[in-house]
């Protein structure tokens, strides 16, 4: 189960541990809970609500006056109907990619991954697109293709975001990133004379201080980004949208602008790599659980 407050931000420790005290203490009152007749269930589409309001945080006229070529992909996910017809509505070419429901996601994990991308990758490079864009299953993740097909690492992308917004609307607020995402943000931060603060893993502790009003953007390593005004919580559709103001503005390449921040501020190279949970690093855990405060 996966818990969210009132202000969309993902539940703070105190909030969830009081969850899992309360299920505890039910205990076999489940069954009767469960027997209790259902409450009314409203359906109702937001697409239109989400989509002006994006309109608020996004330069669409900007996005409009570019005449960008888009390949998006889903990925069988909750993406389709909302970032497509974003861009399609501002006069974006769209080609869209998996746009039909697929409860196996393909057979495989539905990550907007580069080892997930190569269908995008191909349709990117034959059709000369200017971008390949991608959500995983829920849309609050992203995965961004150049034209020329190479992957943007998400720690790449929240880099060249917060130099974006710094530029484009002046923002000098303090940044977030988790404590397993690059240092090359606090590189560009320090560019522009902007405080950075470190956080937990879990992008309820971001969300926080977008709530807080104390960052302009915070991100993750693992594909998590919002902003200032936006609801707290990760959002790969608002992602994908800025990067694609970002490129119709500056009217320059995603990697183009990487090499850029890497002659400006140095190059940092960084990944992600799996470690099997073995009964040896399992007994030794304690270890790893100390978690860090939020740290400026």
């Amino acid at each position: 189960m996966k818990f969210s407050t009132a202000d969309g931000a993902p539940a703070l420790p105190e909030v969830t541990g009081a969850i899992e005290r309360e299920i505890q203490r039910l205990g076999d009152a489940q069954q009767a809970v469960a027997g209790q007749p259902a409450h009314e269930i409203e359906s109702l589409s937001l697409v239109e609500d989400y989509l002006s309001d994006l309109g608020t945080k996004v330069d669409f006229n900007v996005i409009a006056s570019a005449g960008l070529r888009v390949v998006y992909d889903p990925l069988w996910g909750t993406g389709r109907g909302y970032l497509n017809k974003a861009l399609a509505d501002v006069g974006c070419e769209v080609v869209m990619l998996h746009d039909w429901r697929d409860v196996y996601f393909g057979g495989h994990s539905p990550e907007p991954d580069e080892k997930y991308l190569h269908e995008m990758r191909e349709r990117v490079i034959e059709g000369g697109y200017h971008l390949g864009l991608s959500t995983d299953g829920d849309a609050d993740r992203f995965g961004i293709l150049d034209r020329d097909g190479s992957f943007i690492s998400p720690n790449q992308v929240i880099a060249l975001l917060v130099d974006y917004l710094a530029e484009s609307r002046g923002w000098g607020d303090a940044v977030a990133r988790s404590v397993a995402t690059t240092h090359l943000v606090d590189r560009v931060a320090g560019k522009r004379g902007i405080k950075v603060y470190e956080t937990p893993v879990g992008f309820k502790f971001i969300g926080q201080l977008i709530t807080e009003d104390k960052i302009g953007i915070g991100g993750e390593e693992s594909a998590g980004l919002s902003i200032r005004g936006h609801f707290p919580e990760k959002d790969g559709i608002l992602a994908c949208l800025l990067v694609a103001e970002m490129v119709a503005r500056r009217g320059v390449s995603v990697g183009e602008m990487v090499e850029q921040i890497y002659k400006d501020v140095g190059k940092l190279v960084s990944g992600r790599i799996g470690v099997r949970l073995t009964a040896e690093l399992q007994q030794a855990r304690p270890a790893f659980q100390k978690r860090p405060t939020i740290a400026p």
